[in-house]
């Protein structure tokens, strides 16, 4: 297989313990420890992970922003689901 040939990966970072991994890019590699260790050597130089997760494109499925109402249309008729519909308990942080 030719480098032109090696699938594509998207990265993602989480930069602290307790963050949420965050795309920061894609890349080309042969296998999946070889994505892993590009992404480690492309993306992390300064010490700004603490996990890395590399994902084959092909393997993403992904709805289409073109679809945004039809698709989470039926989310905006179960008040249950927001958190305007529960009273939040005095003392507690962040809920």
């Amino acid at each position: 297989m030719s480098r032109r040939d090696w699938p594509l990966y998207e990265v993602f970072v989480r930069s602290k313990r307790g963050l949420n991994h965050v795309h920061v890019g894609s890349l080309h590699a042969a296998d999946d420890e070889m994505a892993l260790r590009s992404a480690r050597d492309i993306y992390t130089r300064r010490n700004e992970g603490v996990s890395i997760w590399v994902v084959r494109s092909d393997a993403i499925t992904a709805s289409s922003p073109d679809e945004k109402d039809p698709f989470f249309a039926p989310a905006g008729d179960k008040v249950y689901r927001h958190p305007t519909f529960y009273t939040i308990p005095e003392g507690v942080p962040n809920l």
